[in-house]
């Protein structure tokens, strides 16, 4: 697998074709694609190809953005100590929220693998730009909130084509955003969005783990449709 794809991402934006369509053996994939991307906590070690992480930030920057404001801010985090201090915030965060948990969901929760923090090879966090000036403000008045929406569709698309290329990710929520923030030193106009896990998955499967788990279990898309 090559991760150097900028020359592929520049030709595709260079030759913008008037009218794009795919065939149906194309969308049979996509759903593949979809079904197959999972929350990855369990990761082999082995390290990721050089540039993977830089070629994968590249497409996700492909995602749409309110105005097109492209808030999205990614910091690569490859430092030991920085890494360290990540797995202690997320430990901490962690027994805070198994302590909150009921009586009958402790025991499960306390079960969990909730991060792939010490063996996946790859660490980054996404931020949102609350300060930035590109878009000029278009979408925003009043929904200021879609800076932050913005950003996560850039992890969606990153999400997805990591799992394109064979590689897993997984989202850590279980931190305490104010000392992230102060971790990875960044500006203070910056909004955590989420820290992340990349690596080859030790397993693949269509079913999430927490189902699997019997942590939750999926709704049908019809449960969530409401007509008007």
């Amino acid at each position: 697998m090559s991760a150097r794809l900028s020359p592929q991402v520049e030709d595709a934006a260079a030759a913008t074709p008037q009218s794009m369509s795919f065939d149906s053996a194309f969308r049979a994939r996509l759903r593949d694609l979809l079904v197959w991307r999972r929350d990855v906590r369990r990761f082999r070690r082995e390290p990721l190809p050089a540039g993977t992480l830089e070629a994968l930030i590249e497409l996700a920057c492909l995602a749409p953005s309110v105005g097109l404001s492209q808030p999205w801010r990614f910091v690569i985090v490859e430092d030991n100590a920085v890494r360290t201090a990540m797995r202690q915030n997320f430990e901490t965060c962690n027994a805070q929220a198994l302590a909150a948990q009921t009586s009958q969901r402790a025991s499960l929760y306390a079960r969990l693998k909730l991060a792939g923090l010490e063996e996946a090879p790859g660490h980054f966090a996404v931020f949102a730009d609350h300060s930035t000036a590109q878009g000029h403000g278009l979408g925003r008045q009043t929904m200021p909130e879609m800076i932050d929406y913005s950003a996560v569709t850039a992890v969606h698309t990153i999400w997805l084509a990591a799992r394109a290329q064979g590689i897993g990710m997984g989202w850590v929520s279980i931190l305490d955003p104010q000392s992230v923030a102060a971790i990875l030193n960044v500006p203070q106009a910056w909004k955590f969005i989420g820290y992340f896990c990349l690596g080859y998955p030790q397993a693949d499967d269509t079913i999430p783990e927490l189902e699997q788990a019997g942590w939750e279990q999926r709704r049908l898309p019809s449960s969530i449709i409401i007509r008007r």
